[in-house]
């Protein structure tokens, strides 16, 4: 009997102050921590070693929406400004643009079950061209999500 592997766990994020998918794409190549992209966050995830092994990502939430991930590469320790500790999760430069689904604000970050991430865009057969989604602006493509045509 084979051993079952273990699906793999997911992180998700809001962002606060960008955009668009675009917007964090120039983000990530200026935010940097020993020359890799990095997301800043509080607490070290108990669960960082099953992130990183089973090649999870972190998606991102613009305007009320899911709308890419970044595959997640490792986590470090850093001290925060006002001298506390906190956890930098360490991304690829990739931003991969997913299906827009809206989802609630909520603070600081959450484990994201496979089950619940949404493809990436041109992973299914409803999928518009990548290139006709990313065009639209950020609150139609939010509304259009909201009615279940994204």
């Amino acid at each position: 009997m084979s051993a079952q592997k273990n699906p793999t766990l997911h992180m998700i994020k809001l962002i606060v102050g960008c955009t668009s998918p675009e917007m964090l794409r120039d983000w990530v190549a200026v935010e940097r921590h020993k020359g890799t992209a990095y997301v800043r966050t509080r607490t070290m995830p108990k669960r960082a070693a099953e992130i990183v092994q089973g090649g999870g990502s972190i998606y991102r939430v613009i305007n009320g929406l899911i709308m890419c991930r970044q595959p997640i590469i490792g986590f470090d320790s850093y001290t925060r400004d006002d001298g506390h500790p906190g956890t930098l999760i360490l991304v690829s430069d990739e931003v991969i643009p997913t299906q827009p689904r809206p989802m609630r604000p909520f603070q600081g970050w959450r484990y994201f079950k496979p089950e619940d991430a949404p493809p990436d865009l041109g992973q299914g057969a409803a999928d518009l061209p990548d290139d006709g989604i990313s065009s639209l602006p950020a609150s139609l493509r939010n509304q259009l999500s909201e009615l279940g045509l994204l």
